[in-house]
């Protein structure tokens, strides 16, 4: 008997630690369980501040256009410099997707960014005219996400702007400016504030910085609110190389004279520093193209080898205003070319490169009127552009030719139609326009700094354009209707 409760007992003893080992174990797990559970929710909590951090300073808009246009041209031949061929596109339409950003660094810093798509309907690349590019240059930086072609998002814009440093009104800008689609063409474009800083003569994507001063008063005392920059961009990079070619630079002054509510007043002047003959294209086998075949002395192609070729003064101005529903503006360029000894508006035929100065010049009148107590606007525009006018937008958006380059007249009338509706959001829109441009060419060359602008009028210089192989264009008609949506 005692033997058996001596066995018993021993048995308890070593039982014993056993179930408070696992009591243990199991209050350590219920902990641990609890400890993963608040760590959850800490990290789904987290999650959630993020995103909407995210979500309060990151902010995205954009537009999408869809687009018909209908060209015909008439123009004189190598083949036949005394009468005129018409060559026509019934329909090319094509879509246009632009993406926006905004989002704050800091109270005082803020970026601002556009992605762009423009390709046409049915191919993956740009359809092009028998000089085998398409709207007046080939691909380039300087016209980067603003010619048609294909389905790929390019970064159209990026700029990170430090505003009020040291708590004054200046402020520097730098990244990929906004210099495209500038005033006055939020009137034809149907855009309630400016698109981009400079008048729309300049045309022309780039990179480049700016450091600018807001005021109230203009010279201290007049009650004239605007602003000044000095602004600088890189047109051209060299890149390393044992040649002596040289970046092409653009500096210059953006002068907002008075912006005040419908009231605009203007002036921009910069010089292009070592411009170019021709600049890095995109595509390479139209570079070769151009330059010829080194090995080769001679064949220099019809450029030659690239170059700086001098420099490019130009300077505009334009006043806006409104009176009652009438938005109207005028607007004037002057253009001034300064070559080095390679020339520029060079004569082929000639024995030496022309040196000289060049002076042009352009108008720009027009009106849009918003009929009272409807969705409809109407407008008309005229410009003309001398013989040696030079203007800087090969980031146009005419589709095919640029109309403020064009030595000669252009004359446009448009309408708008706002589709009516509920505005879901503060940029919400949706419209229609239908144009009708009528291009009336002087001189050959447009967009071209390079040859001698050749008499559209005179048979001699045409003839001599014939056996260059310029393009000798007398007259052009576009017609073009977009469905365009603003969210």
């Amino acid at each position: 008997m005692k033997k058996t409760f001596s066995m018993l007992a021993l048995t308890g003893l070593l039982a014993l630690p056993g179930a408070g080992e696992a009591a243990s174990l199991e209050s350590e797990i219920a902990d641990l369980k609890r400890q993963l559970a608040e760590q959850q929710a800490q990290l789904d909590a987290l999650d959630q501040t993020v995103w909407h951090d995210i979500g309060t300073r990151f902010h995205w808009s954009g537009d999408f256009r869809s687009r018909y246009d209908y060209y015909s041209r008439d123009r004189y031949t190598a083949d036949n410099h005394n009468a005129t061929v018409t060559e026509k596109n019934d329909s090319l339409m094509t879509n246009r997707l632009r993406l926006n950003m905004y989002a704050r660094a800091l109270d005082n810093v803020e970026f601002v960014g556009r992605l762009a798509m423009f390709k046409a309907w049915g191919m993956q690349n740009a359809p092009a005219d028998e000089a085998g590019f398409f709207g007046g240059n080939p691909a380039m930086d300087g016209n980067s996400g603003r010619r048609v072609d294909d389905n790929k998002l390019l970064v159209d814009r990026a700029i990170v702007n430090w505003n009020n440093i040291a708590d004054t009104n200046f402020w520097f800008s730098i990244g990929r400016r906004p210099t495209t689609d500038g005033p006055p063409s939020q009137l034809r474009l149907n855009e309630d504030r400016r698109l981009a800083t400079p008048v729309s003569y300049m045309d022309w994507p780039f990179d480049g910085l700016t450091v600018g001063y807001a005021y109230d008063r203009l010279f201290n005392f007049l009650d004239l609110p605007g602003r000044v920059r000095f602004c600088y961009g890189r047109g051209f990079e060299a890149g390393l190389g044992s040649n002596t070619i040289k970046d092409t630079d653009f500096m210059g002054i953006s002068w907002d004279i008075h912006n005040q509510g419908d009231r605009f007043v203007y002036l921009q002047s910069y010089i292009a520093l070592d411009v170019f003959n021709y600049p890095d294209l995109s595509d390479g086998l139209i570079n070769v193209e151009m330059a010829g075949d080194p090995e080769d002395p001679t064949d220099n192609g019809p450029m030659g080898p690239r170059d700086n070729i001098g420099d490019i003064y130009h300077t505009s101005a334009l006043y806006m205003d409104k009176v009652q529903s009438v938005n109207y503006f005028i607007a004037g360029g002057w253009s001034r070319t300064d070559p080095n000894q390679n020339g520029m508006f060079n004569d082929p035929m000639a024995s030496a490169k022309n040196t000289s100065s060049e002076n042009g010049y352009s108008i720009y009148v027009g009106s849009r009127y918003d009929i009272p107590k409807s969705q409809f606007k109407v407008g008309l525009e005229y410009n003309y552009g001398s013989k040696y006018w030079i203007g800087m937008s090969p980031g146009h958006d005419e589709i095919y030719a640029s109309k403020l380059a064009t030595r000669g007249h252009v004359y446009e009338i448009y309408g708008i139609y706002d589709i009516p509706g509920r505005q879901v959001s503060p940029l919400g829109n949706a419209f229609i326009r239908v144009g009708y441009q009528h291009y009336r060419y002087n001189y050959t060359g447009s967009l071209d700094w390079n040859v001698k602008p050749y008499d559209i009028d005179s048979a001699a210089d045409r003839q001599q354009a014939a056996m260059l192989g310029l393009l000798m264009a007398e007259k052009a008609d576009q017609v073009y209707v977009t469905f365009e949506v603003k969210f």
